[in-house]
């Protein structure tokens, strides 16, 4: 008793202590909410001087807030007259409960500004809750973009839903959309802003891609409409959904009830069928369709294209033909796809002699397609002449012939073509800086390499992140040169990406082997070992009449 007796009359300094045991802090704590004991209890903290501090002033504004809010009145009146040093928390506490009022909320923001505070999060989500008109609306989205608050999930859903509200739904979406990832809340949101807005198709498209949310949406759609009522553009929307997540067994229950079917909704189960690669189906729906367009043909030809099927290519092809449908540009690529996936150099150069037929020999977007497929098939010379010919030489174009050049050991053709292209004021990628280290390695063109070596600064400065691709490059490359330096970073880089992959751990095992470093090329090793990873075995496959071997 002596002790806490001397406790309460030693002067408690809140600067010093933030003691929760203090009395009167401990009697604000107890207090169950009732006027009488409050007053009660503020008196007391105003004789001990206390409401002048920013602490004790902090838990009386919390009681009168937010714990117990029909207290707001005698909380607002105490920040007014007795808070003259107010933090952020409280005057956070004190915009929460302004939030009823736009108009006293923007003048508290103001005086935020005017103050040491910096706003944070849930500064803004205080603010936002005020916000009644869109105008005010979009300042406070500005103000968070300033601080740098927009990536905060909670924070970036409340202006999706302020923006719904206000019947924007443009400005939500593309917020939505912009989101690195979306959670549950953030779609459960535009759901809800569809819903009440009446757009249920645009719901049906925004998540296509998303089988759970879309299954949701179906079943709104259900609950609130029958079979006959759905219509054709809402039924073909559901049919599209299924089809891109795959769920071919509910696309096919959708397009058997739909009461109304156009070219839209077959060719959306054929290219569903065609995608999952069930060409059976594809081909049957195909036939059963009463009216086959391009877009049929095409997407049955792509389907095949995929699966490496070249004669059934050939022979849908001949039957567009023969039907009067005319190819075009989708086409001529689904072609060439499928000469590449045959691997020979007949059939390459009787689509070839197509596309020039009927598309020439300058679209920069086809002659990349030819240059990759003559490349593949074995042919470098063909594909150099493909790429003479093109007009207009975009940045792929260079980039697959550059490409072409380095796989078939042809390094110093494809340094020359690097160099060219810069001259000819054409600025490479990513994808270019992987084909011209590549052949920098394979030719063995140590010199050239090294004096690429400034990659490394050039992957860490391009807008995109680098790929594996790009530091599996310039490791191989920097292996070729001995330059253990720059193979030490792009090792450290790509194990970041592909912490399971031996390739990398290899490269760098063999590159210290080869300087003498003997010890730095054991502890590689060991780490493999540690890690449970051996070196793949190699392989190579011969095909023969359309057999591997």
């Amino acid at each position: 008793m002596a002790t806490a007796a001397a406790t309460a009359a030693r002067p408690w300094d809140p600067t010093v202590s933030l003691r929760l045991d203090h009395p009167a802090v401990v009697l604000l704590e107890r207090c169950r909410g009732g006027a009488r004991p409050f007053k009660a209890i503020l008196a007391h903290v105003l004789r001990l001087g206390l409401a002048f501090e920013t602490f004790p002033m902090s838990r009386l504004l919390y009681f009168a807030t937010v714990a117990f809010p029909q207290h707001t009145r005698e909380g607002l009146l105490l920040f007014e007259h007795f808070t003259p040093r107010p933090n952020l928390y409280i005057y956070n506490l004190v915009l929460a409960a302004l939030s009823p009022s736009q108009s006293r909320s923007v003048a508290l923001y103001k005086s935020i500004l005017a103050s040491p505070a910096a706003p944070d999060e849930r500064t803004f989500l205080a603010l936002l809750r005020s916000v009644e008109c869109p105008s005010v609306g979009k300042q406070v989205h500005a103000h968070v973009l300033v601080n740098g608050l927009q990536s905060r999930v909670y924070l970036r859903n409340s202006l999706i839903k302020m923006y719904l509200d206000a019947g924007d739904v443009g400005t939500a979406e593309a917020l939505f959309r912009c989101a690195p990832v979306l959670d549950t809340v953030s779609c459960n949101i535009m759901l809800s802003g569809y819903a009440k807005g009446g757009f249920s198709l645009k719901s049906l498209q925004l998540f296509s891609v998303n089988t759970l949310l879309g299954r949701s949406v179906h079943a709104a759609v259900l609950r609130r409409m029958g079979l006959a009522d759905r219509g054709l553009v809402l039924s073909n929307a559901l049919l599209d959904m299924y089809a891109k997540c795959g769920e071919m067994n509910t696309a096919l229950r959708v397009f058997a009830e739909a009461w109304e079917k156009d070219d839209i909704s077959w060719n959306t189960i054929i290219s569903g069928f065609a995608d999952a690669g069930m060409l059976d189906l594809a081909r049957k729906f195909f036939f059963d369709a009463p009216c086959r367009d391009l877009i049929s043909w095409n997407v049955l030809l792509a389907g095949y294209a995929r699966c490496r099927e070249f004669a059934v290519v050939v022979e849908l092809f001949n039957a567009m033909i023969a039907s009067c449908i005319r190819p075009d540009m989708v086409t001529a690529l689904t072609l060439i796809s499928a000469a590449i996936g045959k691997g020979e150099l007949n059939p390459g150069k009787s689509v070839h002699g197509w596309v020039v037929k009927e598309h020439g020999t300058q679209d920069a977007f086809l002659a990349s397609a030819l240059v990759d497929m003559y490349c593949k098939c074995g042919n470098v010379n063909l594909a150099y002449a493909v790429f003479e010919k093109a007009l207009d030489k975009d940045v792929t174009l260079w980039t697959v012939m550059i490409s072409g050049l380095a796989f078939h050991g042809h390094g110093t053709k494809a340094l020359d073509l690097f160099w060219n292209m810069q001259k000819e004021g054409v600025a490479p990628n990513g994808v270019t800086l992987v084909a011209v280290l590549s052949a920098c390695s394979h030719a063995g063109l140590l010199d050239e390499g090294c004096r690429l070596s400034d990659a490394v600064g050039l992957a860490r400065t391009m807008p995109m992140k680098p790929s594996r691709s790009i530091w599996g490059s310039i490791l191989s490359a920097s292996s070729a040169c001995q330059n253990t330096e720059v193979a030490e970073i792009a090792s450290e880089e790509l194990l970041r990406l592909e912490p399971t992959e031996e390739g990398g751990y290899v490269l760098l095992s063999n590159l210290y082997a080869a300087g003498g470093h003997w010890n730095y090329s054991d502890k590689v090793r060991e780490t493999m070992d540690r890690r449970g990873m051996r070196k793949a075995a190699g392989a190579s496959g011969l095909a023969i009449n359309d057999a591997t071997y």
